[in-house]
């Protein structure tokens, strides 16, 4: 009977597994690159400067001797380890914060506390909620939140699969936004942001003329984001998915018991030590904002500069506020019973970024070979004097809904903010500004983060589509990926269209995406 109810893979499925690794990708691009400067080595090129001066550019070819030279000093520490200001070690350096408490289980605990505490009436809008806020805790929102969700509206002799769908909706459709600031997405997007704005002369400011603050540069837009999407995405279940799932049937599983997503007392107590270090951190950090940290003015040469030693130091702030309730909380509940208990806590959230090592040793590679050889520029070149011909330039609205739709029509076959991220922000952050200067690095960066997140609930490829499925067939067996895209595209198709709207309203208006 399951086998008469298995459909042929979809045309997305198919075209997905042909692509390759991400990894593969930039390997073969390096290669790739590589050779172009072979034959376009020496050509020149003009660009219109800012101040409307013309600059021009001429393709190196990397296989002189100077320039293969400069490839093997540079594969390590320039072009990896330090890059971009050494925005790999930023991005590790935030997982030790949010994977201790993580591992700690204090991140899981708090979403099951919220999640069974709630009414019948605003569940599909808290589900929604915690599934967006998750997003902090890697797989916590993935393998807590979906199968809690359907548990209680088991409970509630509701069809699960309806808070599933809404958690799920959550989690991944609303990846991008979170309240917190400087979260592990925030990172990699705006430090990666201004690596591909500095690495072809773009200034890294916003439409106001002020600098951008990598892992802060959005935070406006998306705590904003956060509160539309959960009720969108609660209107969305109650409106559509909630009618359509009521009416099938279900089964609930003869080994399931509704009480293993409860919260134990000694979980209960060890919240309150976790309260106790949240406040402890912010204490700290309070003295330190405003006592070492403050920011202070220096003059040179007659020009007054502010300097912000707290707001640079940002992402060390919050990965210490995770820090403490995390040890506070795994101290009281048994989870860190000795001091190297927290060290490997720390480690195994490390070990969850080695894919990420590997990523950004190929991508930085490519992207550094890409600006010392002047083809990323010629590359934009060629991308902005398209797009000028097309008469877009004076419509930059239009800009931002034609980067969204490419980037969430490329989502469904190329998985991973990260490496896509790397794939496409090196070209359309300078190939945009240079087209229309309203088209400034958080403006495209925001763009991305909307396409990204909104489509990946309905593509195949996604990595944990495989593990949600599982999950709703415990209610309903012969559940599958063309059911689980059927179900959560009025949630893609939703947040993608509000979402790009509330990113033109902010661009449209003036507003600053962040801080």
């Amino acid at each position: 009977m399951r086998e008469k109810n298995m459909k042929k893979p979809s045309i997305i499925e198919k075209i997905g597994k042909k692509i390759p690794d991400p990894v593969i990708i930039f390997m073969i691009l390096y290669a790739v690159t590589l050779i172009i400067t072979l034959f376009l080595g020496e050509m020149t090129f003009s660009m219109v400067a800012k101040d409307g001066s013309m600059i021009t550019y001429e393709i190196k070819n990397m296989f002189t001797a100077e320039n293969i030279r400069w490839i093997f000093d540079n594969a390590l520490l320039k072009n990896w380890l330090s890059y971009g200001g050494g925005v790999l070690g930023t991005i590790l350096v935030v997982m030790l914060g949010v994977g201790l408490a993580e591992q700690s289980g204090l991140l899981s605990t708090l979403i099951k506390k919220v999640g069974i505490k709630v009414s019948d009436r605003f569940l599909p809008f808290v589900l929604v909620f915690l599934g967006i806020m998750s997003s902090v805790a890697t797989d916590a929102g993935y393998v807590i939140l979906i199968p809690l969700a359907g548990i209680l509206y088991a409970g509630l002799k509701k069809n699960p699969l309806i808070g599933m769908a809404a958690a799920f909706a959550g989690v991944s459709a609303g990846f991008s936004a979170n309240l917190l600031p400087a979260t592990p997405s925030d990172i990699i997007i705006g430090s990666n942001a201004k690596i591909f704005a500095e690495a072809q002369g773009i200034p890294f400011l916003n439409a106001a003329g002020n600098p951008l603050t990598p892992a802060t540069m959005h935070y406006y837009f998306i705590a904003v984001s956060t509160i539309i999407l959960t009720f969108v995405g609660g209107v969305i279940t109650i409106k559509f998915v909630k009618p359509r799932l009521e009416k099938q049937e279900y089964c609930i599983p003869e080994d399931m018991h509704l009480d293993d997503f409860t919260v134990k007392p000694e979980e209960n107590k060890a919240l309150k030590w976790a309260g106790l270090g949240l406040i402890i951190g912010l204490i700290i950090v309070a003295i330190l904002g405003f006592g070492p940290l403050a920011s202070y003015t220096i003059e040179t040469e007659g020009v007054v500069k502010e300097i912000t030693p707290f707001i640079d130091n940002i992402i060390l702030m919050i990965t210490f506020l995770f820090f403490m309730p995390g040890l506070f909380y795994g101290i009281k509940v048994g989870a860190f019973k000795k001091s190297m208990d927290v060290v490997k806590a720390m480690s195994t959230s490390m070990s969850s970024m080695g894919y990420v090592i590997v990523l950004t040793f190929f991508s930085y590679n490519f992207l550094a070979l890409l600006s010392e050889s002047q083809l990323g520029t010629y590359i934009t070149y060629l991308g902005a004097t398209a797009l000028e011909k097309m008469g877009l330039a004076q419509y930059p609205i239009l800009l931002i809904i034609g980067f969204i739709i490419t980037t969430a029509i490329i989502n469904l076959f190329v998985g991973g903010l990260t490496s896509k991220w790397m794939l496409l922000g090196p070209i359309f952050i300078p190939m945009l500004y240079q087209v229309n200067s309203a088209m400034t690095p958080d403006i495209v960066a925001a763009a991305y983060r909307v396409a990204d997140s909104s489509t990946n609930i309905i593509t195949p490829l996604m990595s944990y589509a495989g593990l949600i499925l599982v999950f709703m067939r415990k209610y309903k067996p012969e559940y599958s990926v063309g059911d689980l895209i059927g179900l959560m595209f009025p949630y893609s198709l939703g947040f993608l269209a509000i979402w790009s709207t509330v990113l033109i309203g902010f661009f449209a208006l003036g507003i600053p995406l962040g801080f």
